[in-house]
């Protein structure tokens, strides 16, 4: 067995297999039994395996557990009796969970410093207050207490400090005061936050209220990033194909067309747009290159109302004037107070605020209703021919009444 306690074949010529204390009749029960320490029958499974450090045989017990309200876990430990070389782990005897979890713990008394603790080795630890965090993949699953959770990250400072001090003394001694403070939190001299972050959801911080909720310990479930699937070895999910309505939602369509001021070819922009608490309507805007013109024109994206709508809005505020306006091309407006009146058609529709709505009307009439000075209106009489046109020289206007004789 290596250092991460994985069980290993050994090299060529060594005798790997189970030792005679795991000989004898099968265990009888449930193959996962619930973790106690009252359990006699509950008993591990000895494997003689390789020892990483000396290449000598050791021993590797293995026991398969259950977690109250949590999940089976694989505890496994191993020792060799020739070089001292030991090592402890935990794996997860099931799946790889459908989301993350990151439990976040406030660490008040010495009771909470002994939470029993699940850590898979695809977990982060981070303990804010003093910026600390262990990466995911540093160390191998444990199961442990939070307490030992720290103790491990202290030794695991400590293993190197000898040639620290030796190369860089002040790396050393920074270490060293960083040490300190990992100690301290032992002491729970004031509270700290413990956040483990485990993207396969198989990490676990003890509830010792279960099944009532935990006021200290909070349990975030999070679906995972696509980072974090192939950090696991999980094949990234396709994203799903969009539909082409749902495309189209997103697109901005162009055509070809003509300015309507110059005639020069231009550019019209569409776009589906939902408005807020109303419906889909189709912008569309043309801007001209040629001779700077440009417009803009709303049309519905949906079907006839039953029924038609009026709206009747009484303008008390300035705040009144930023109101979004939607007036389709069949809409009149009317200003009672101007006996104004704007019929159908006209502008066209349009999606824009009261005030802009105004400010076309305006630019619409531009001295309206007061006479254009710029501009000359003259009442002539029609011709024959333009009456001929017309088809009004055969048309009887007046007198037609005498020459409708009573049918009996």
């Amino acid at each position: 067995m290596s250092a991460s306690g994985a069980v290993q074949p050994g090299p060529p010529g060594a005798a790997v297999g189970p030792s005679p204390s795991a000989a004898g009749s099968p265990a009888t029960g449930p193959l996962f039994r619930p973790l106690s320490a009252e359990d006699e029958e509950q008993q591990p499974t000895e494997i003689e395996s390789l020892c990483m450090n000396c290449y000598r045989n050791g021993t590797t017990r293995l026991l398969l557990t259950k977690i109250p309200f949590f999940r089976e876990i694989i505890v496994s430990s191993f020792f060799c009796e020739h070089c001292g070389w030991n090592n402890t782990e935990i794996q997860s005897a099931g799946r790889i969970q459908d989301q993350g979890v990151r439990y976040t713990l406030t660490v008040r008394s010495q009771e909470d410093m002994n939470r029993e603790v699940v850590k898979t080795d695809s977990a982060t630890t981070r303990i804010p207050e003093l910026d600390f965090e262990i990466p995911a993949f540093s160390q191998k699953g444990a199961l442990t207490t939070v307490e030992g959770l720290i103790s491990r990250a202290i030794s695991g400072l400590e293993q190197d400090q000898p040639t620290r001090r030796a190369m860089e003394h002040a790396v050393a001694e920074r270490i060293d005061v960083f040490i300190g403070k990992l100690k301290d939190l032992k002491q729970v001299a004031s509270p700290f936050t413990l956040i483990i972050d485990d993207p396969s959801g198989n990490s676990f911080v003890e509830n010792p209220h279960a099944p009532q909720k935990d006021d200290a310990l909070v349990i975030t479930h999070y679906n995972r990033t696509p980072q974090q699937a192939e950090m696991l070895g999980l094949q990234a999910e396709a994203p799903e194909e969009k539909s082409e309505e749902e495309d189209l939602r997103n697109e901005v369509l162009q055509f070809n067309t003509n300015c309507p001021e110059c005639n020069a070819p231009a550019q019209t922009n569409m776009k589906l747009v939902q408005i807020p608490h109303f419906k889909e309507v189709i912008i569309m805007a043309t801007n001209c290159e040629n001779c700077g013109h440009r417009t803009n024109e709303v049309k519905s994206g949906g079907a006839v109302e039953p029924l038609g709508t009026k709206i009747t809005l009484h303008i008390t505020d300035p705040s009144d004037m930023t109101r979004d306006l939607l007036k389709s091309e069949t809409c009149s407006v009317e200003i009672p107070e101007l006996e104004f009146e704007l019929g159908m058609a006209v502008l066209g529709g349009k999606f824009t605020t009261l005030e802009g709505l105004l400010k076309d009307i305006r630019e619409l009439n531009v001295y309206a209703p007061e006479d254009d000075p710029e501009m000359k209106v003259e009442r002539y009489k029609r011709t024959f021919d333009q009456n001929e046109e017309l088809g009004l020289n055969d048309m009887k206007t007046e007198g037609y009444e005498e020459g409708l004789a009573p049918q009996r």
